[in-house]
């Protein structure tokens, strides 16, 4: 017998323990560094694996689910994320940091693979809205963590027992899918053939999608991501911008039902870029109190994109089933791993540019507080942190006309099905 709610609160839990692991780890980034001596090139490596391991799983998750079944693509998500959170927390230096993070983002990618055409499965009559419910709790989770790095900080525990915490969410959502069990995905119970979901993910409107997904991706999630390094030196505990923010999201989540019958997706898409783009813009050029009110915006903008562009797929692609889906997320985390890479290089020869010539970047991270190596240092970060976020900006703005074109192409296409019925 199929528990739909169950399964759903399930899946709930599961992307509880993916948007932890990107909450704890932003805010551990710097502790991080400081502990083990690492540049922000390493670092960039290091947060980089989560997003090479997501869009690995995501994408063959996408040709194995239809196989093997949601219920085992579930549970191997549980068996990554139990293995690298452990060795998360008995980390030693670089590469068991890189391979634990890489696990962790499997385990996430393997979260998404599973529940994404599982949600859409159990609710086939509202699926952007209940993707919109079932991804609020990736910005609600980030909050979480987020609040668990200051709190801990506060009371003196280290990174190690705030990444450990994600172990109580993580077992609870393996023991609840265990013993519940699963619906077939909507293209093997509605008989589609896999030959038709091939042609369906290589269609131009299917393709247009997954291009806009590598920036709508880069844009939410590269940004909060790094928002604690790029503007540590702009505010005094930045990682509360992130914290801001994704409460935001979680808000606006909640509230997907009324927006959706009164939005197409297109639409919204529209809307949300719009706003993101006022709103990095913002974030990368206020200071002091301002940067709240820039987080705000920035969060009313991204709020809706991620689950949007699924469930528009979804809605419009719905022969791509669940290789779709995961393909489209697959390709947004893909994204913004090369990203991040890229900007992890970026940032330090920035940083080089505006300290004292022939300066070696290694020496002053490693450099103590109060000495003039450290203060150039600081300084140098409040100034490039904001350049970075400026750069990031290209991105949206781009969007903007690509999603103008979406927005006039699918009213041709409503006005084309409407007189030919």
């Amino acid at each position: 017998m199929i528990h739909r709610k169950q399964l759903f609160q399930a899946s709930c839990l599961a992307l509880l323990v993916t948007s932890l692991s990107f909450g704890i780890r932003a805010g551990v980034l710097n502790d991080l560094g400081t502990n083990f001596q690492l540049s922000n090139a390493a670092l960039s490596q290091i947060t980089a694996a989560a997003f090479w391991g997501f869009p690995l799983a995501v994408i063959a998750g996408g040709f194995l689910v239809d196989a093997i079944g949601m219920k085992r693509m579930v549970l191997l998500a549980f068996i990554f994320h139990i293995a690298g959170i452990l060795l998360t927390v008995f980390a030693s230096g670089y590469w068991s940091l890189f391979i634990s993070t890489l696990l962790i983002g499997i385990a996430n990618g393997s979260v998404e693979a599973a529940c994404n055409p599982l949600v859409t499965a159990l609710y086939p009559e509202k699926r952007t809205t209940m993707l919109n419910y079932f991804h609020l709790w990736f910005p609600g989770g980030i909050v979480v963590g987020t609040l668990i790095v200051v709190l801990f900080h506060a009371i003196g525990l280290g990174w190690q027992w705030q990444v450990g915490m994600m172990l109580l969410p993580a077992l609870l959502y393996g023991y609840l899918f265990i013993k519940l069990d699963f619906p077939e995905t909507e293209r093997v119970s509605s008989g589609i053939p896999a030959s038709r979901m091939y042609r369906a993910v290589f269609s131009p409107l299917f393709l247009f999608m997954v291009i806009c997904m590598f920036g709508t991706a880069i844009t939410e999630l590269f940004t909060g991501q790094w928002i604690d390094v790029l503007l540590k030196n702009v505010m005094d505990n930045a990682i509360l911008i992130l914290t801001l923010t994704t409460g935001i999201m979680a808000i606006g989540r909640a509230f997907a039902a009324p927006i959706m019958k009164i939005m197409r997706p297109e639409r919204v898409l529209l809307a949300s870029i719009l706003t993101t783009s006022l709103g990095l813009y913002l974030l990368a050029t206020v200071s002091g109190g301002t940067v709240l009110l820039a987080a705000i915006v920035f969060g009313v903008g991204v709020c809706y994109i991620w689950p949007t562009m699924l469930g528009f797929v979804a809605e419009y692609v719905p022969e791509s089933g669940a290789l779709g889906m995961n393909l489209m997320a697959g390709a947004g985390m893909f994204a913004v791993t090369l990203y991040t890479l890229f900007m992890g290089g970026y940032y330090d020869s920035l940083i080089v540019q505006e300290l004292p010539p022939s300066a070696v970047i290694e020496s002053y991270l490693t450099a103590a507080p109060g000495t003039d190596e450290f203060v150039q240092l600081e300084a140098a970060r409040a100034i490039v942190g904001p350049k970075v976020l400026l750069k990031t900006l290209q991105i949206p703005l781009v969007l903007i006309i690509a999603f103008i074109g979406l927005n006039i192409f699918m009213v041709r296409k409503n006005a084309v099905n409407i007189t030919t019925r």
